[in-house]
């Protein structure tokens, strides 16, 4: 049976969008292994390697801006403004290419994780459109200006050509309001949390890394770019703790280990940790929850998303939630604290990732079947 090409496009920002997608399209391989992935996205494909469990091709193209950062906590508005301006100027020439791509290529259906421009390469290549998202970019931003307000509704066009949305748990409205245009996410589809899962045993890991069983244990963990001025000096507070991170740049320090990202993922270590400390987004804390391991998060601003991801945590998880203040000069006596306890601890449906499956199974057995 010849491979059925599916067009996984993922927003270019960060790895998270990447990560939860990869998610679904294990669930899609485990069903049917015939689908021979295409992941069109900027991000390294290590990092596909180590989360996509079966063949795929990777297309390195980035399809929208998301928003520039320095690290992982801050947002440069400027340059994001800059980059929007030059993505619009090549966006036709962009979807005229990779419309082209997946005609050769035979794709019947695209799915997406948010970038907008992917609905005008579905209709331009005459197939669908399907995306997955608690978020849409209009959401992030119109909190940012005047400046912001055509990209606005740009990308609100655009999302109007989406044939379906899987909204995911912690989303915003992705419905027309005085906000959206009437035509943002017509049809829409709510879904179950989706994510990775640990692919191995944690006394395999603590074996492999050589983690000692008594100490207690917390990940660092704030996504590709990191943190500038981690206050790494706190560590020095906390003897008897065992502390893991993937930043290459920490110090030598002897109760930090520094994790390969190419060997390990966040979600292998987080059944072995007492805290995971991370920033509010979607891809952690959905490990987080998934792998049920208290989220020590640490709020930032510039993302109209964050509020909405902290109180999906509070709602569903053990969890602290710290200011930048009391994460950047504080004592961190969170980390000896008991976690907050979750609102609802059974109220989250964690069946996205097969929900997603299903649908794109259905539709790619349908199509072969006609």
């Amino acid at each position: 049976m010849n491979p059925v090409p599916l067009y996984v496009a993922a927003t270019a920002h960060g790895f998270g969008h990447v990560t939860r997608l990869a998610a679904v399209v294990n669930a899609l391989l485990r069903q049917d292994p015939h689908v021979l992935p295409i992941f069109v996205t900027p991000a390294p494909r290590w990092l596909l390697e180590r989360y996509v469990e079966g063949k795929f091709l990777h297309r390195p193209r980035a399809l929208d801006v998301g928003v520039v950062q320095p690290d992982g906590l801050q947002a440069d508005l400027p340059a994001t403004l800059a980059a929007l301006k030059a993505f619009k100027a090549s966006a036709a020439e962009l979807v005229r290419e990779e419309a082209d791509f997946i005609r050769a290529q035979g794709v019947p259906l695209v799915l997406a994780d948010v970038p907008p421009i992917a609905a005008a390469i579905a209709q331009a290549a005459g197939i669908p459109c399907w995306m997955a998202s608690n978020f849409g970019w209009d959401f992030i931003y119109q909190e940012y200006g005047p400046e912001f307000q055509p990209f606005v509704a740009w990308i609100q066009e655009l999302y109007g050509q989406c044939d379906l949305l899987f909204r995911l748990p912690f989303s915003e409205s992705m419905v027309a309001s005085a906000v959206r245009s009437t035509s943002a996410f017509p049809r829409q589809q709510e879904v179950g949390l989706t994510g990775s899962d640990p692919r191995y045993p944690p006394e395999e890991v603590a074996a492999q890394l050589g983690l000692h069983p008594d100490q207690p244990r917390a990940l660092f963990t704030f996504g590709g770019l990191g943190v500038q001025g981690f206050p790494y000096e706190r560590l020095q507070d906390f003897p008897d703790w065992q502390f893991l991170t993937f930043d290459p740049e920490a110090p030598p320090l002897p109760n930090l280990r520094v994790l390969d990202g190419r060997v390990w993922r966040p979600v292998d270590v987080m059944p072995l940790c007492r805290w995971v400390v991370s920033k509010p987004g979607y891809g952690t804390l959905a490990e987080a929850l998934r792998s049920r391991t208290p989220m020590a998060c640490v709020t930032r601003s510039g993302f109209a998303e964050s509020p909405l991801l902290v109180e999906g945590l509070q709602r569903y998880g053990w969890h602290r939630i710290l200011s930048p203040e009391e994460f950047f000069q504080g004592s961190w006596d969170f980390l000896r604290d008991p976690a907050h306890p979750p609102q609802r601890p059974d109220g989250l449906d964690l069946q996205g990732n097969e929900t997603l499956a299903a649908a794109l199974e259905a539709f790619l057995r349908g199509r072969d079947a006609g």
